[in-house]
């Protein structure tokens, strides 16, 4: 029995080496057997090759931290100004959250309604119209005006301006400030640029509109202020809304075939027409893609006719970075004033008569582009074609 007790662990030692080694030489798994097959996939993950799964990021371009003062000025400028109709809401919402001052808006809104000065010419304000703040604005692009002819102060004047744009910033800068010297290049011309009837709409905006001589484009207002006589001027965006549908960079797409209002206008005042063309007012914004016939194309002509306005979907660059944003990218503004169509005073034109002046004034306006395509459009993808 001492034998068996003693010699009972080596023969279980020597068994167990013998199994390992019998194990091994017919390929057995003893040592996964107890393993679970969830185990065991799991210890296959990292001979897995995943896909790996790669999203374009957009590469931003930062501003440098330091940039000359006059940079500085010149973006600041630009930035309030794209940002003023909400700037100016926020604050007048601002204003009523204090009890005291309700009495005071409530005049204000019912005055607001009821002036009439946004068909009266609007209420100038030279000094306003002056501020350096103009000049950093107009600087930003940069934008500069030229003109081709003297207008002599001694009738009134229409000024169609093209293209539209997205925003129009050029007609701004050259029409409802001093920042380009309209006054020393027309002296004794009086400009009011007009807009939509909605914009007087807006508390504050308003008195700013005001200031600036930014009068409706109704067509009393129009009427109002050529009846004031020699020297009175009114800017008509043509294309309106529908254009700025087409303002792509490099090209200049305008809608001007149909439009002969402000033509029936010119001729029952005797206003001359100035045909007014900007060379890079397409290039200030980038637009979606939205060609004729699209889903997109479509949506925004039904917003247009519900609203009397459409919405672009664009883009432009960030005060921060020069990539993403809604403010407009730094490209040159030429805006060139043509040579003026004189029109004799008619009460009730033919459309003979309109279709004739209409074609002088297309003319003048081809010209134009013709003349300076070469020097100031010189990235164009097309020529000026009318589309509409």
């Amino acid at each position: 029995m001492p034998g068996s007790t003693s010699n009972g662990p080596l023969a279980s030692s020597d068994r167990e080496k013998k199994e390992a080694k019998s194990g091994k030489a017919s390929g057995a798994t003893t040592p996964n057997a107890s393993r679970s097959p969830s185990s065991v996939s799991l210890s296959l993950l990292p001979r897995l090759k995943m896909p790996r799964i790669e999203a374009p990021l957009p590469h931003i371009e930062f501003a440098p931290f330091v940039v000359p003062r006059q940079r500085r000025l010149q973006t600041a400028a630009v930035a309030i100004w794209s940002l003023m109709v909400p700037f100016t809401i926020a604050f007048f919402f601002l204003l009523c959250s204090f009890p005291p001052f309700w009495p005071f808006i409530t005049i204000y809104l019912i005055w607001l309604f009821i002036d009439d000065a946004p068909n009266q010419g609007a209420r100038p304000w030279p000094w306003f119209r002056s501020l350096s703040f103009w000049k950093h604005f107009a600087e930003y692009y940069p934008a500069e005006l030229m003109r081709e002819a003297v207008l002599p102060p001694d009738r009134p004047y229409i000024f169609g301006y093209h293209p539209h744009g997205i925003i129009g910033m050029g007609a701004l800068a050259t029409f409802a400030t001093e920042s380009l010297g309209f006054s020393q290049l027309f002296p004794g011309i009086t400009p009011h640029l007009l807009t939509l009837s909605t914009n007087f709409y807006v508390p504050i905006y308003h008195e700013i509109l005001m200031w600036m001589g930014i009068a409706s484009v109704s067509r009393k207002s129009c009427a109002n202020i050529l009846k004031k006589g020699p020297g009175q001027s009114i800017t008509i965006v043509i294309g309106g809304a529908a254009e700025s549908l087409s303002a792509h960079p490099g090209t200049a797409d305008l809608t001007l075939k149909k439009r002969f209002g402000f033509i029936k206008l010119a001729i029952q005042y005797g206003a001359d027409l100035v045909p007014v063309f900007s060379f890079g007012e397409n290039d200030i914004y980038e637009q979606l893609s939205n060609e004729k016939g699209t889903t997109l194309y479509k949506v925004q002509k039904k917003f247009q006719h519900l609203f009397g306005f459409t919405l672009p979907l664009f883009h432009g660059r960030g005060i921060l970075n020069y990539t993403i944003g809604l403010m407009p990218y730094r490209r040159r503004i030429v805006i060139v004033c043509g040579r003026p169509i004189h029109v004799e005073r008619v009460a009730n034109p033919s459309q003979q008569l309109l279709e004739d002046t209409q074609k002088l004034y297309i003319e003048e306006l081809m010209r134009i582009w013709d003349t300076y395509k070469d020097a100031f459009a010189k990235q164009r993808r097309k020529e000026l074609t009318l589309i509409a």
